[in-house]
């Protein structure tokens, strides 16, 4: 009998169930091939009602697997980082992982120093948001370690990809300027451009051409800094200061967008009749805090089910295709 207090055995499990502990075994990691639907969940039911949690700690030691998923992103104040973490977080905690959120700032010796940190710690996969070139990266996908990447494909080569068309995302934005009939356009960008990024300026770029204007004759100006706050602070500067304010400005990411809006107030350009502006992101509290601004929404809530997918089919390893997520307009 267990004593009073204690926290209930995987052999309370098989009496309640009325099964053997070994049938509990199986079924709590995951092997149901020997089990029927009916002992299924009589041993279910009996989780349930006795409230076990196996002990995942003990089998990992064993077996030197780890339950840990290391999701190491940028910038983390960026409101589209912060919500593809919440999101792949939730995904892993319900299929029975722990993920281990790292930020890398963007610096490849930064996310060379966790990806050696999280293999130490015998993390099981590996999600690369917005991932950058370095030594490490290279050296894990050399040793088949599983690995997803978010957002911005792997820069050394194939791995499982979870993001969207950011082609088709800048293009959306050309046609609805086209749509509005504003022809005097522009971009901004950062001065060094990530390969999500390169693809919505050319994609914008790309269908202005097919509207009739030509590449060369929409400026584009680029900003550095810290972040894309400060990004595109300085980038709309040096786009006004060498052109004038465009009748349409397409900002590669929302927090650029905020950053053409402040420089706007500050000298006088009304947003949007004067200027519109068009994100990509649509940041959840845009509604709130930039009701002016159209973005192309990027659906980073939905994101973590299928990043959870991806590393499945690694650790199983199946062929693993990229997955390409819808996104559309939201006009405002």
């Amino acid at each position: 009998m267990r004593k009073p207090g204690a926290p209930p055995s995987l052999s309370d499990v098989a009496r309640t169930a009325g099964v053997s502990a070994a049938t509990v075994s199986r079924i709590v990691n995951g092997d149901f091939g020997r089990a029927s639907g009916v002992t299924i969940r009589k041993v279910q039911d009996a989780i349930a009602g006795l409230g076990y949690r196996p002990n995942h700690a003990g089998r990992s030691l064993r077996r030197r697997e780890s339950l840990i998923v290391a999701m190491l992103s940028p910038n983390l104040d960026n409101p589209a980082m912060a919500a593809i973490a919440a999101s792949t977080e939730q995904a892993l905690r319900d299929a029975g992982h722990v993920m281990v959120l790292c930020d890398t700032h963007d610096r490849p010796e930064l996310q060379d120093e966790y990806l050696e940190a999280m293999r130490a710690q015998l993390a099981r996969g590996y999600i690369l948001v917005s991932a950058v070139p370095s030594p490490g990266l290279r050296a894990a996908m050399a040793r088949g370690e599983a690995i997803v990447c978010v957002n911005r494909r792997n820069p050394l080569g194939p791995s499982p990809f979870v993001g969207i068309d950011n082609r088709k995302a800048g293009a959306d934005v050309a046609d609805r300027f086209h749509e509005l009939g504003i022809t005097g356009l522009a971009a901004i960008r950062p001065e060094i451009m990530s390969s999500s990024i390169a693809e919505r300026v050319d994609g914008f770029l790309d269908r202005c051409g097919e509207h009739g204007l030509p590449r060369h004759a929409i400026p584009v100006a680029a900003g550095a800094g810290p972040d894309h706050l400060a990004m595109g602070y300085a980038a709309i500067q040096a786009l006004v200061a060498q052109h004038g304010w465009p009748a349409g400005l397409l900002c590669p990411s929302d927090l650029m967008a905020y950053a053409a809006f402040r420089h706007a107030s500050e000298t006088g350009r009304a947003v949007p009749d004067g200027t519109r502006i068009i994100g990509i992101d649509n940041n959840a509290f845009n509604q709130w805090i930039a009701p002016w601004l159209s973005s192309v929404e990027i659906p980073y809530r939905d994101f973590g089910p299928v990043v959870v997918e991806q590393l499945r089919a690694c650790w199983e390893g199946a062929a693993v295709a990229d997955r390409i997520l819808p996104h559309r307009l939201i006009r405002r």
